[in-house]
């Protein structure tokens, strides 16, 4: 079932929630949600300014929270087995941090625990150089057919880089603005090691942008969390690797069933 707000496939009772990255909707989570649906609630959620939902400007991980908890509570959900994606990692990191009584589960995927460097001028050039190539005139459908292929390993599936180069041409321009400005100012570093739920953390090979041995070193800091690395993998491990992602995520799945809740108690 698609709309606006989120793509939902039930097979079953357990709620798992997908969000997304900046390059994609919902849709990119396509094999996950047809395969996992088979036996659970999965639902991949559209983050503001995606999939035809308004757009969240300005765009802060606070609001993005605040959003996404009123978006659980519109469907009944108490708790979720929350998985994000690239900046979905983040916010889910955001999140749990905020909620943790809220998120049973967590799978932080080609993400990392903070963006740029401390003394935030990293993030300044990031944030002027993406937004430059829009700024003199190209659009966001320019822009993926560049950037996608440098997205993805050796071992990418043949459609994976055509579906990722559709999926972000559909990207609103101003969505694409406010999220690349919201990524630029992530950093939760402080609030990593004080998750408590059980963690599974997928890191591609190759991926550039939230590198293996970075995810690796996040996962020595957490509580009760467990790495897996996806062989000849980049960026785009759902849309690469769907068969082995899915079998990764069924397997942590499976090990977790039955996982307690951390109590309520925001640290942030």
């Amino acid at each position: 079932m698609s709309r606006p707000g989120h793509v939902r496939k039930t097979g079953g009772s357990r709620a798992i929630v997908l969000l997304h990255g900046i390059g994609a909707g919902a849709e990119m989570f396509a094999p996950v949600i047809d395969a996992l649906g088979r036996d659970h609630d999965v639902i991949g959620w559209n983050l503001p300014g995606y999939g035809g939902t308004p757009l969240l400007a300005p765009m802060t991980f606070p609001g993005l929270s605040a959003t996404l908890l009123a978006f659980l509570d519109g469907l009944g959900l108490e708790r979720v087995a929350l998985l994000g994606h690239s900046i979905g990692g983040m916010l889910a990191q955001d999140f749990v941090a905020r909620h943790p009584g809220r998120v049973r589960t967590l799978v932080l995927s080609a993400t990392t625990a903070a963006f740029g460097s401390r003394d935030g001028e990293f993030q300044k050039r990031f944030v002027t150089e993406r937004l430059a190539p829009l700024d003199r005139g190209r659009t966001v459908p320019e822009l993926a057919r560049e950037f996608v292929p440098d997205l993805v390993g050796p071992a990418a599936a043949a459609d994976a880089v055509p579906t990722a180069i559709a999926a972000m041409s559909k990207v609103p321009e101003e969505t694409y603005r406010e999220a690349i400005r919201c990524l630029a100012t992530f950093d939760a570093r402080e609030t990593l090691g004080q998750i408590a739920a059980p963690t599974l953390l997928v890191a591609g090979e190759v991926d550039s942008n939230a590198p293996a041995p970075t995810m690796r070193r996040m996962a020595e800091k957490m509580q009760d969390a467990r790495y897996v690395e996806l062989a000849g993998t980049g960026h785009l491990a759902p849309l690469e690797c769907p068969d082995a992602y899915v079998a990764t995520l069924r397997d942590f799945l499976t090990r977790t069933d039955g996982a307690k809740t951390p109590q309520e108690g925001a640290v942030r």
